[in-house]
């Protein structure tokens, strides 16, 4: 008797299991709507898993992102919700404000789920990522440490240092196949989050060697780790065939906004910030834009044998209808908090039609609606609008012509926006960096010449540093430094050194205001900034010359340093680093 209520239990278990199927979302970063295969953009492109994947299943031709930037965009897609309903409008928010909503998650835990994370996080700590509803968590986004609870046998270890030496991306892809074995009896909700091509672009020549010939070196790095991706979702989907889980697996492959371009795609050596080597024409304008260059991004989504494969589906979808979907398909209750909805009934063909009437878009200073062909574009005191059906590449504004549409249009944009936190249509100024965007990309102006870093020549010459995010000039103290904006603090930068340690950084300054004095560094081996290799002292106001130290406390050689100098005005006189060989600069 007790065997047979084992087997019963058993056999109930099993098939509300295959009830709940379970849902793989692959998210990429800062990738251009045309850059898979599959889209017959681009021939340099070699994405054979990516196409097989929008083959058997569905490629939407108008999927798009809730936000043309990470932070937001990420935030949105796992609340379910626009970002700007509580109040991670940009980069420049905290993201502590996440910590509010009940995600896909925390909502897919309740329905028995087992629930994974890897990648990119971008959203708080990543050690903190289980408090965000995810049970395993393989936080890796670069070619240094992660965080990790289990490793690529699958086996559960204290959560700490992942001690991978494979590529991060390569690693990502290793650990989705473990977390699928891991819990191949159970449904599961996987979150990969690859950062790529996002820079710093850094692709090994196991990938660059697959694109021979001549063409911008960024290019090739953007085809290369778009690549790497490749061979992870064949990874996934040749795991999911031999565990026998294809049938009774959602996949989305979606990325989280389009490509910087910066305008000019400078083709810059060492893979640091600027272009990212993607592409986004015939797409207008790039990340950090409501046009469609910025938001509509690649877009795919397959199930075999519950949605027909082969589509190209050309209605209005994003981001937002992931949440929805996955809680629908999990049998959770219909949360009306959630603004997207379950895709599956339209993309099988049991329902018709437009899954969305409108589809609504706030950044910053910028929002944004489309319905149907129809698209408004607000930025600053421009807006423009577009028949997306005629003209994708927002090239043509019908705003005179069709004032009507227009008006109507912005009058139900100022209507949803009204339930943003801040209200309003914008939830800042235009920056002049996007003023510079729109001339270009939406007025068709000539670009303006490309910035020059600040280097001054003698007399005042800064041996080697450079100075972000600020306004210099000669002052009888020393070198002037005014903040250039209010979001992104200034700071003095100098590279090709090796520190060694013990070592102090004494800085000379004035700053009246006071405020947090810092440095921060990079390591060798290192390719990016951590953000536990910071250190920061309060500094008190004054209109005199003082004398500053901070300990530079590392057990290795410092390659790169940055002083973080506080807010206001502050006159530099001089930098000093105490180490083995002294390295100072006085002006």
């Amino acid at each position: 008797m007790l065997r047979r209520l084992a087997v019963l239990l058993f056999c109930v278990s099993s098939l509300q299991a295959a009830d709940k199927p379970n849902i793989i979302l692959i998210y990429t970063d800062d990738h251009g709507w045309p850059d898979v295969g599959a889209v017959g953009v681009y021939p340099d492109l070699k994405t054979p898993n990516i196409d097989a994947l929008a083959s058997g299943g569905v490629r939407a031709t108008s999927g798009y992102s809730t936000a043309p930037q990470c932070v937001p965009s990420r935030g949105g897609l796992l609340a379910g919700r626009a970002q700007n309903r509580f109040g991670l409008e940009s980069n420049a928010e905290s993201a502590e404000v996440f910590e509010g909503e009940f995600n896909i998650a925390e909502r897919l835990k309740k329905a028995g789920y087992a629930t994974g994370q890897i990648g990119k996080w971008h959203l708080g700590p990543v050690s903190e990522i289980t408090k965000h509803g995810f049970d395993d968590v393989y936080a890796k986004n670069a070619n240094r440490p992660g965080w990790a609870n289990y490793d690529l046998e699958g086996n559960t270890v204290a959560g700490g240092q992942e001690k991978s030496k494979l590529y991060h991306l390569d690693a990502c892809s290793e650990a989705a196949r473990a977390f699928i074995e891991r819990h191949e009896d159970e449904p599961f909700f996987l979150y990969l989050a690859y950062r790529a091509p996002h820079v710093p672009l850094d692709a090994p020549k196991k990938y660059l060697s697959r694109f021979p010939g001549k063409m911008p070196e960024r290019r090739r790095q953007a085809l290369a780790m778009i690549s790497a991706m490749d061979d992870g979702v064949g990874l996934i989907m040749e795991t999911l065939e031999k565990k026998k889980l294809a049938e009774n697996t959602l996949i989305f492959f979606i990325a989280d906004n389009g490509a910087p371009l910066k305008i000019h795609k400078l083709d810059a050596p060492g893979g640091g910030p600027g272009w990212d080597g993607s592409l986004n024409k015939p797409m207008n304008g790039e990340k950090g834009m409501l046009s469609e260059g910025g938001i509509r991004v690649p877009y795919v989504v397959s199930w075999k044998g519950r949605i027909p494969g082969g589509q190209v589906y050309d209605h209005p979808i994003y981001t937002l209808d992931v949440a929805a979907t996955a809680v629908e398909l999990a049998g959770l209750p219909i949360d009306d908090k959630l603004d997207g909805v379950n895709l599956v009934p339209f993309l099988s063909g049991a329902k018709k039609g437009a899954p969305h009437k409108q589809l609504m878009w706030r950044w910053i200073a910028q929002s944004a609606i489309r319905e149907g062909k129809w698209k408004l574009l607000k930025g600053g005191n421009r807006e423009y609008l577009y028949d997306l059906d005629a003209d994708k590449g927002e090239l043509n504004d019908l705003s005179k012509k069709y004032p009507n549409v227009a008006k109507r249009l912005r009058g139900d944009l100022e209507k949803w926006s009204m339930e943003l936190n801040p209200p309003g249509l914008a939830a800042g100024n235009m920056s002049q960096t996007w003023e510079d965007y729109f001339d270009f990309y939406m007025d068709g102006k000539e670009p303006a010449p490309l910035r020059q870093k600040f280097v001054p020549k003698a007399p005042g010459d800064l041996k080697g540093w450079v100075v972000r995010n600020a306004k210099t000039e000669k002052s009888e103290n020393g070198l002037a430094i005014n903040p250039s904006g209010k979001k992104q603090k200034p700071f003095m930068a100098r590279t090709k050194i090796k520190i060694a340690p013990p070592s102090t950084v004494e800085v000379e300054l004035i700053s009246q205001q006071g405020g947090n004095l810092g440095i921060s560094w990079r390591l060798e081996g290192q390719k990016d900034f951590l953000d536990d290799q910071k250190k920061t002292i309060k500094i008190t106001g004054s209109p005199k010359l003082k004398k500053w130290s901070i300990p530079l406390e590392v057990d290795k050689n410092v390659i790169h340093l940055r002083v973080l100098l506080p807010d206001g005005r502050t006159v530099v006189k001089g930098v000093r680093v105490k180490a083995s060989k002294n390295l100072r600069w006085e002006f």
